[in-house]
């Protein structure tokens, strides 16, 4: 299955240039994403746009895919992105700023996509592991009687990318999806649990 990363926004919020290109724990952000996508058995392409000209360069020089974007907002590109692939087949879509996910929460977000027999999949997080709300992170929804927060991981249809697709929502109590890098604090948090594992 392809694995569509979208990585064409600004990051502003950090203020270090392209996002996906930011250090964590020494590597760029992105490099965690697409070798995690390619260890779970996933082709990644990076959507990128005018906004991270780097992150381009970055994955040319790294064998990964790209597909360009306007850079008008997620939603907008993420159509976009996969009209110009022109993919036909289910793909999954990721945020690139959660550097703490592994094959293994992929394989399982992909088996339970294969077993539910929807064709969509959105992936949650327990509110309450989200420490930075995101940014600000409004969106909250009940998922199996928990107050839940989107993990940027989800599985569409590409044949089906213009209509609304049947969801099944996937929570999962995964710490590492709840770490997602949008500020300074994200960042040092993010690093120190990755310095936490590395050590232990």
């Amino acid at each position: 299955m392809r694995a569509l990363i979208m990585a064409g926004g600004a990051g502003s919020r950090l203020a270090r240039g392209e996002k996906p290109l930011i250090l964590v724990c020494g590597s760029p952000m992105i490099s965690y994403i697409t070798g995690a996508f390619r260890s779970a058995g996933c082709e990644p392409v990076v959507a990128i746009s005018r906004k991270t000209p780097m992150t381009a360069n970055w994955c040319r020089a790294h064998g990964v895919a790209v597909v360009r974007t306007e850079g008008d907002g997620y939603v907008k590109d993420m159509v976009s992105a996969v009209r110009n692939l022109e993919e036909n087949t289910p793909l999954i879509i990721s945020v690139s700023d959660i550097p703490c996910i592994t094959p293994s929460i992929i394989t399982t977000i992909l088996r339970s996509y294969h077993d539910c027999g929807k064709d969509a999949l959105s992936t949650w997080v327990p509110a309450h592991r989200v420490k930075s709300c995101r940014g600000g992170m409004p969106y909250h929804e009940q998922i199996g009687g928990v107050d839940a927060c989107p993990a940027g991981v989800n599985i569409l249809r590409g044949d089906t990318i213009f209509a609304e697709q049947e969801e099944f929502a996937l929570l999962l109590d995964e710490p590492r999806l709840a770490l997602n890098v949008n500020t300074r604090e994200d960042l040092a948090r993010t690093e120190a649990f990755l310095f936490a594992g590395i050590s232990r």
